[in-house]
């Protein structure tokens, strides 16, 4: 008998032959005490009297597969006789009980570096029906098309598998909806979060947003020079970045560690002893290992008119005959400037 069979269902039982006649003959059916079938009899056409079984509250295999009750038939004989029959009742399956997941919500973190075909984690359901009613299958319900192409499940097992390669710095995690599905199509659901971990796998960018050159000699300390941007996508520790300049530059970084950081003037310069400042900024990340970025800044120096000429004498001594005729050349003086252009032409008087 099926479990799903309604209460009110009859079942007939085979007829108790009695070969004797009138009251002493079968007179009717008693069956044992149970919680299910109750007995009731019928007579056929031909005077025949027959059980039938009457379900008076479900089946449920899952709790009791089979029932073994016994039926007696009595005639109405002084004194009454009878006779037994075992009912052994099977209790077939329904596929009444859809899957159930171990859990609603799983949880699992990836490190972004994983390589496609890592096993990300297994679900598990169970189904309390037998044969193919309790046979389960797995799949992935309504997704975006983008996390169905990162990820596939074995439909016989369960196990979860990376297809594609993940990336932190596009996408932070992800919800797989996960299918549970019997044999009889009873469904059953679960979500599958799983965490993407960063790895140090971008090194810090620098750009420069601008830069004054030339910067002209005198100008002063805390002067800005340039405008940076320094970034790096990774997050925590891995994005955190502090940066240095190469040399002994007349530079330096401020504030070090902020998005935007400017490179300012540490102390005057002087163009006539150093024209132009190159140097070259790092930016190094606090991962482990640190990974780091590079840029070339050239700055030019503009000439300030910061110097006076000078002989290269302070007293020039020279004999001149008193018969030296009008023009004749006496001495040759020279000065020089290092001021650069018309700072640095003299002119003589």
């Amino acid at each position: 008998i099926i479990e799903s069979s309604p209460p009110g269902a009859r079942f007939a039982v085979d007829v108790a032959e009695d070969a004797d006649v009138g009251s002493n003959s079968l007179q009717g059916y008693e069956l044992e005490a149970n919680g299910y079938f109750a007995v009731e009899m019928k007579e056929s056409q031909d005077g025949s009297k027959f059980a039938e079984l009457v379900l008076r509250h479900a089946l449920d295999r899952e709790s009791e597969q089979s029932l073994r009750l016994q039926l007696t038939a009595l005639d109405g004989g002084d004194p009454p006789r009878s006779g037994t029959a075992q009912l052994w009742i099977n209790v077939t399956d329904a596929n009444d009980n859809p899957p159930v997941f171990a859990q609603d919500r799983y949880r699992v973190s990836l490190r972004e570096d994983a390589p496609p075909g890592s096993i990300v984690m297994n679900v598990s359901a169970s189904d309390a029906d037998a044969g193919s009613n309790a046979r389960i299958t797995y799949g992935f319900g309504k997704m975006p098309a983008k996390v169905l192409q990162k990820f596939v499940v074995d439909a016989e097992s369960g196990t979860i598998s990376l297809q594609e390669e993940l990336d932190f710095e596009d996408t932070r995690g992800y919800t797989l909806l996960v299918e549970a599905r019997d044999g009889g199509g009873l469904v059953a659901h679960c979500k599958v979060e799983v965490e993407v971990l960063d790895v140090n796998d971008n090194a810090p960018e620098i750009t420069i947003l601008s830069l004054s050159s030339p910067v002209p000699e005198d100008a002063p300390a805390g002067t800005v020079v340039a405008l940076l941007k320094v970034r790096d996508r990774d997050s925590g520790e891995n994005g955190q970045v502090s940066c240095e300049l190469s040399g002994e530059a007349p530079l330096s970084i401020q504030p070090d560690g902020k998005l935007f950081p400017e490179l300012v003037l540490e102390r005057a310069l002087d163009r006539e002893e150093e024209p132009e400042v190159q140097l070259v900024l790092t930016a190094v990340d606090g991962g482990s290992p640190a990974r780091s970025g590079t840029a070339q800044i050239t700055v030019q120096v503009l000439d300030v008119n910061d110097n006076a000429p000078a002989f290269d004498r302070t007293t020039y001594k020279v004999k001149v005959p008193e018969n030296t005729p009008v023009g004749a050349v006496l001495l040759r003086v020279n000065a020089s400037d290092p001021d650069e252009g018309p700072n640095g032409e003299t002119q003589y008087s």
